[in-house]
């Protein structure tokens, strides 16, 4: 994995909502850190983070159930509850015991639902524009969820003109052309068209209200990073969940929407390699 056209994820884990693709990046034994994607996104948003964190670790990267190329079906669960156990099933598949874990979005709330409600313990938590704080989702994100059943229905070159728009509205500066187009590749076939409006209809706030009065009890070191042109969740829900969680750092990032990976992933990956280094 050298080039943004090159990023692939070469091994595959059996969860208990399908198969999980991965990899991982820099030499074994290194201090380990694992990246967590948002929807509707995959691994992929993390390629030029992971490859600067590789010098100094080894980095752990997935697509979750029912995102990027990982297994995609009919009936799949791939609500909040479904990707933290996934992800618990993970850690104890790679042996990881205390890793640095960055999380971004969607990844926010399984990287805390995994913490805080299965006991996954890790060496220190970053987190990056999550989903984290009621109320969320958009007035669009709502209508899908009410109405999956009838956009999955939608003509192919419609549905593919809604999955640009929305991936592009998530990025401040907006996305190069190529970049976009591999973001929006995984929703465009059959399985892909259906997974996309899965994943909305099944994104329910309560699995968020379920933690969100114990983020007081958090009490390993925390980075909360935000971009400031966040369009999707507003900056000052940043600075709440900072305020909320004992001894947390925030680092809000000038110019960047709610891909910060993608606006502005010098500054973020300066941002974490400084909190990694603190530690």
């Amino acid at each position: 994995m050298t080039t943004d056209t090159d990023w692939k994820l070469t091994r595959t884990f059996t969860s208990t909502s399908g198969d999980v693709r991965w990899d991982r990046l820099g030499e074994p034994g290194r201090p380990p850190v694992v990246l967590l994607h948002g929807t509707p996104f995959s691994s992929y948003v993390w390629r030029a983070v992971a490859r600067s964190l590789m010098r100094d670790h080894e980095v752990f990267v997935w697509d979750m159930p029912g995102y990027g190329t990982s297994e995609k079906a009919e009936g799949q669960d791939v609500s909040l509850a479904a990707q933290g156990r996934v992800f618990t099933e993970l850690l104890d598949h790679w042996g990881l015991a205390e890793p640095l874990v960055v999380a971004h979005d969607f990844g926010g709330a399984v990287a805390l639902r995994g913490h805080l409600l299965h006991g996954a313990p890790y060496r220190a938590l970053a987190l990056v524009d999550p989903v984290a704080l009621a109320p969320w989702g958009s007035p669009f994100f709502r209508l899908v969820g009410e109405h999956a059943d009838v956009f999955e229905r939608l003509p192919t070159a419609l549905h593919a003109a809604l999955v640009r728009e929305y991936v592009t509205s998530a990025s401040g500066p907006g996305l190069r052309p190529a970049v976009l187009e591999r973001l929006v590749e995984p929703w465009l076939d059959g399985s892909g068209q259906a997974a996309f409006y899965r994943q909305i209809a099944q994104a329910d706030q309560r699995y968020t209200d379920e933690i969100q009065g114990r983020y007081g009890d958090i009490g390993i070191p925390t980075l909360v990073c935000w971009g400031e042109d966040d369009t999707w969740i507003p900056v000052a829900k940043g600075r709440e969940l900072a305020g909320l969680v004992p001894g947390a750092r925030f680092e809000p990032i000038a110019g960047a929407g709610h891909l910060v990976q993608e606006d502005a992933p010098a500054e973020l990956t300066a941002a974490l390699i400084a909190f990694l280094q603190q530690l």
